[in-house]
């Protein structure tokens, strides 16, 4: 059966075997590492994304909770400035 496919097998045009058919040949492989920058910047947004995350609904019951709702935020708030710090000075927020 393999021999028989390879015999019979039509080969396919190469440009249309690229991603989108857009005939461009690519300039790198699809796989090529991205520099380790990008993923720091990514670790710092989603430490941004995630306070909103929790400072919303954190809002809105300050006022039931009290004085030991705005210490836990106070804390929060406290880690998440030791992991700006540490980025900073680990380099994510340089650009060049």
């Amino acid at each position: 059966m393999f021999a028989l496919h390879r015999a019979t097998a039509v080969a396919a045009d190469p440009l249309h075997t690229l991603p989108f058919e857009s005939g461009w040949v690519p300039q790198q492989h699809a796989l090529s590492r991205y520099h380790v920058r990008w993923y720091l910047a990514s670790l710092v947004f989603l430490a941004f994304d995630v306070e909103m995350l929790f400072m919303y609904p954190w809002a809105v019951v300050v006022a039931q909770v009290g004085w030991s709702a705005v210490l836990e935020m106070f804390l929060f708030l406290g880690a998440l400035l030791v992991a700006v710090v540490w980025a900073w000075r680990e380099g994510a927020f340089r650009w060049v």
